[in-house]
Protein backbone atom coordinates (compact mmCIF):
# COMPACT_ATOMS: atom_id res chain seq x y z
CA UNK A 1 0.00 0.00 0.00
CA UNK A 2 1.16 3.32 -0.72
CA UNK A 3 0.17 6.70 0.78
CA UNK A 4 -0.39 9.09 -2.31
CA UNK A 5 -1.05 12.30 -0.07
CA UNK A 6 -2.12 13.49 3.39
CA UNK A 7 -3.32 16.77 4.12
CA UNK A 8 -4.69 18.93 6.56
CA UNK A 9 -8.02 20.18 4.95
CA UNK A 10 -11.30 21.50 6.11
CA UNK A 11 -13.80 19.44 4.11
CA UNK A 12 -13.78 17.38 1.10
CA UNK A 13 -16.56 16.06 -1.11
CA UNK A 14 -16.58 12.90 -3.69
CA UNK A 15 -18.99 13.03 -6.68
CA UNK A 16 -18.81 10.49 -9.42
CA UNK A 17 -18.14 11.70 -13.07
CA UNK A 18 -17.45 9.99 -16.60
CA UNK A 19 -15.63 6.85 -17.13
CA UNK A 20 -17.25 6.03 -14.16
CA UNK A 21 -14.41 7.57 -11.92
CA UNK A 22 -14.74 9.21 -8.72
CA UNK A 23 -13.21 12.85 -8.49
CA UNK A 24 -12.30 14.49 -4.76
CA UNK A 25 -12.98 17.74 -4.19
CA UNK A 26 -10.68 19.59 -1.29
CA UNK A 27 -11.72 22.30 0.20
CA UNK A 28 -9.35 24.56 2.54
CA UNK A 29 -5.92 22.46 2.56
CA UNK A 30 -3.93 24.31 4.92
CA UNK A 31 -0.57 23.94 6.55
CA UNK A 32 -1.09 26.61 9.21
CA UNK A 33 -4.26 27.63 11.29
CA UNK A 34 -4.95 30.36 13.90
CA UNK A 35 -5.61 29.39 17.31
CA UNK A 36 -9.02 30.15 17.86
CA UNK A 37 -8.08 31.57 21.38
CA UNK A 38 -4.93 32.57 23.17
CA UNK A 39 -2.80 29.09 24.33
CA UNK A 40 -3.39 26.85 26.06
CA UNK A 41 -5.64 25.74 23.57
CA UNK A 42 -7.06 22.43 22.25
CA UNK A 43 -7.23 22.19 18.35
CA UNK A 44 -8.78 19.52 16.45
CA UNK A 45 -7.45 19.38 12.52
CA UNK A 46 -8.75 17.41 9.40
CA UNK A 47 -5.73 15.22 8.19
CA UNK A 48 -6.83 13.22 5.32
CA UNK A 49 -5.09 10.32 3.77
CA UNK A 50 -5.37 9.09 0.46
CA UNK A 51 -4.43 5.39 0.10
CA UNK A 52 -3.51 3.45 -3.04
CA UNK A 53 -3.48 -0.26 -3.13
CA UNK A 54 -2.02 -1.92 -5.38
CA UNK A 55 -3.65 -4.92 -7.59
CA UNK A 56 -1.40 -7.27 -6.19
CA UNK A 57 -1.95 -6.23 -2.34
CA UNK A 58 -4.27 -8.22 -0.14
CA UNK A 59 -6.25 -4.89 0.64
CA UNK A 60 -5.75 -5.04 4.11
CA UNK A 61 -4.01 -2.26 6.26
CA UNK A 62 -3.71 -0.32 9.26
CA UNK A 63 -3.11 3.86 8.49
CA UNK A 64 -1.18 5.37 11.69
CA UNK A 65 -1.26 8.73 12.34
CA UNK A 66 1.60 10.08 15.48
CA UNK A 67 0.81 14.25 15.46
CA UNK A 68 4.48 14.81 17.32
CA UNK A 69 6.16 17.99 18.54
CA UNK A 70 8.96 17.81 16.04
CA UNK A 71 10.05 15.82 12.84
CA UNK A 72 12.10 13.05 14.57
CA UNK A 73 10.60 10.07 15.37
CA UNK A 74 11.47 10.42 18.92
CA UNK A 75 9.57 14.04 19.66
CA UNK A 76 6.68 14.03 22.18
CA UNK A 77 3.75 12.26 21.21
CA UNK A 78 0.85 14.64 21.55
CA UNK A 79 -1.98 11.65 19.90
CA UNK A 80 -1.77 9.17 18.11
CA UNK A 81 -4.97 7.68 15.94
CA UNK A 82 -4.22 3.93 14.12
CA UNK A 83 -7.04 3.30 11.74
CA UNK A 84 -7.28 -0.44 10.11
CA UNK A 85 -8.91 -0.21 6.52
CA UNK A 86 -9.62 -2.63 3.73
CA UNK A 87 -9.54 -1.87 0.13
CA UNK A 88 -10.35 -3.74 -3.10
CA UNK A 89 -7.12 -4.10 -4.79
CA UNK A 90 -6.14 -1.73 -7.86
CA UNK A 91 -8.03 0.91 -6.02
CA UNK A 92 -7.80 3.79 -3.75
CA UNK A 93 -9.32 4.94 0.02
CA UNK A 94 -9.06 7.38 2.24
CA UNK A 95 -8.84 7.61 5.93
CA UNK A 96 -9.79 10.84 7.82
CA UNK A 97 -8.01 11.38 11.41
CA UNK A 98 -9.47 14.21 13.45
CA UNK A 99 -6.82 15.19 16.05
CA UNK A 100 -7.69 16.67 19.48
CA UNK A 101 -4.19 18.22 20.01
CA UNK A 102 -3.72 20.29 23.66
CA UNK A 103 -1.51 23.45 22.47
CA UNK A 104 0.73 25.46 25.60
CA UNK A 105 2.54 27.06 22.76
CA UNK A 106 2.09 28.28 19.10
CA UNK A 107 4.68 27.17 16.94
CA UNK A 108 4.69 23.64 14.56
CA UNK A 109 3.24 20.11 15.48
CA UNK A 110 3.91 17.09 12.66
CA UNK A 111 1.81 14.25 11.71
CA UNK A 112 3.99 11.49 11.50
CA UNK A 113 1.47 9.24 8.80
CA UNK A 114 2.33 5.62 7.59
CA UNK A 115 0.91 2.04 6.84
CA UNK A 116 1.40 -0.68 8.64
CA UNK A 117 5.03 -0.68 9.62
CA UNK A 118 6.34 1.44 6.21
CA UNK A 119 8.20 4.54 6.31
CA UNK A 120 6.97 7.69 7.86
CA UNK A 121 5.44 10.54 5.66
CA UNK A 122 5.36 13.71 7.92
CA UNK A 123 2.42 16.92 7.73
CA UNK A 124 3.57 20.20 9.48
CA UNK A 125 0.74 21.94 10.73
CA UNK A 126 1.58 25.37 12.35
CA UNK A 127 -0.31 26.83 14.83
CA UNK A 128 -0.83 30.89 14.75
CA UNK A 129 -1.39 33.49 17.44
CA UNK A 130 -4.98 34.43 17.25
CA UNK A 131 -6.44 36.66 14.99
CA UNK A 132 -6.67 40.32 16.77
Amino acid sequence: MHIVSALFIDSFEMRQVDGPATRIDLTGVHFSLAAPSPVPVTIEPHLMGLIYCPPDDSGKGVFEVVFRSGLDPDSPELARNVSPFTVEPGKFTYRLVRGALEMTDYGSIFAHCRIGLGGWMIVPLTLLPPKQ
